[in-house]
């Protein structure tokens, strides 16, 4: 929970006051929120103690790197909407640029109480000399992030949000404008002949042939040292992309500690060439929220029972990271990281998964996966809003903004 002092509470507008959390009662406001206001949606409530240490500044990394404020909007005494702003200082040095963040957005549809929320964030990230506000990150862009936009019907799966349609519609009734949509793709994985294009087959054959890489699986007990392996290629390979965020070392100990809750090895995989050097990288997710859908946001009473069953209970998946060391791009590697996740559903209840968190400007990887039979299922809008006059827009020039799908090619 953010310290004592900070940004004071703004005035009340239309009766509303916005104010910083402050102690135990204040942060069970700001965790309690979404459950109240998804109940009976496809929303699916994560662990409460979860989000406790989520919040937590002694064991979130973002606070070994940055700062965050949290604060909650209250009308008449009920809490009616909630945000957070934050910023980091490994992303401002990697960027050199003086971006803030909003997120934790959460609200009653209500266009003052989205009003007075952006307004106390944008003042407090003002404070701290941060030239804009993107978001919705909830804290960082690899964790929850964007507005949902598309795919309302659909459940989130692990560490993607879920909004009704107003929150987009309040948000843009705000003044924020788009800066990035990105993607994410039903992939149907137990029909791969069906729908994945023979040239993924070759190319995956060539990989080991031609060029001697093969794929290894990283290991539970050896999981902290294998994710080093791993930031060492996401580096390398999403280092161009817009708003990439770099990994320290308090961020690999975090992931570490989280993706041991849910390690599953057929799904975490290391490429590497004939000195056994990673070339290559894939870490597809477990749905862990499925799980969770039956737990209700508690471990007790019978939560763990689920839990402790979760690898029966899981039919579907997120592939989040898939990436290759650039020199390594031509190998063919990717094509074998693919075909490999196809694989692992022989061998688990997987039935599909979705590739996502890609950005709409990521031709490359969006063919690719049209190119393996997807669709896209879900799309997320993250927006800025400037905060100093002069201050350069962080969405990409119009002529490279958004990719087209099949459909939209053909004009249909």
């Amino acid at each position: 929970m953010p310290p004592e002092g900070g940004v004071s509470a703004a005035p009340p507008a239309g009766g509303i006051r916005v104010a910083p959390v402050r102690g135990r009662a204040d942060l069970r406001e700001f965790v309690n929120l979404p459950y109240r206001l998804h109940a009976g949606t496809p929303w699916i409530p994560p662990l409460k103690l979860e989000r406790y240490a989520f919040l937590n500044r002694k064991l979130n990394p973002l606070f070994k790197h940055g700062d965050a404020e949290l604060f909650l909007a209250r009308r008449g005494g009920r809490v009616v909407g909630r945000i957070s702003a934050q910023y980091d200082s490994n992303f401002n040095a990697y960027h050199g640029n003086r971006w803030g963040f909003f997120g934790f957005l959460e609200l009653e549809d209500d266009q003052e109480v989205l009003d007075a929320l952006m307004a106390q964030a944008a003042a407090w990230l003002r404070e701290k000399g941060r030239d804009r506000m993107m978001g919705p990150f909830d804290f960082m862009i690899n964790d929850e992030c964007g507005v949902l936009i598309e795919g309302f019907e659909h459940e989130p799966m692990i560490r993607q949000p879920w909004h009704p349609p107003y929150y987009q519609q309040r948000v843009e009734a705000a003044g924020l404008e788009q800066a990035m949509d990105v993607f994410h793709w039903y992939l149907p994985m137990t029909t791969r002949g069906n729908t994945m294009l023979p040239m993924l087959e070759e190319l995956a054959v060539a990989s080991r042939e031609k060029h001697g890489i093969t794929i290894r699986k990283m290991s539970f007990w050896k999981l902290g040292k294998d994710l080093q392996e791993f930031a060492k290629v996401y580096h390398a390979a999403w280092a161009k992309n817009w708003a990439f965020q770099p990994y320290d070392k308090h961020d690999i100990a975090d992931l570490a500690i989280n993706y041991r809750l849910i390690f599953d090895q057929h799904w975490f995989m290391l490429a590497a060439n004939e000195k056994g050097e990673t070339v290559a990288a894939a870490l597809t997710i477990p749905d862990i929220n499925q799980v969770l859908k039956k737990m209700k946001g508690k471990i007790l009473p019978f939560g763990w029972f689920h839990y402790l069953r979760r690898k029966k209970l899981i039919d579907r998946v997120r592939v989040g990271f898939l990436g290759v060391l650039p020199e390594y791009q031509h190998t063919g590697v990717a094509a074998q990281l693919y075909i490999e996740n196809y694989d692992m559903c022989k061998l688990t209840p997987v039935t599909w998964g979705e590739p996502g968190w890609i950005l709409e400007t990521n031709t490359g990887m969006n063919r690719g996966v049209e190119a393996m039979g997807g669709s896209i299922n879900k799309r997320m809008r993250i927006y800025e809003r400037l905060l100093e006059e002069g201050a350069e827009p962080a969405a990409p020039p119009a002529s490279v903004r958004r990719y087209r799908t099949r459909e939209e090619r053909a004009g249909t």
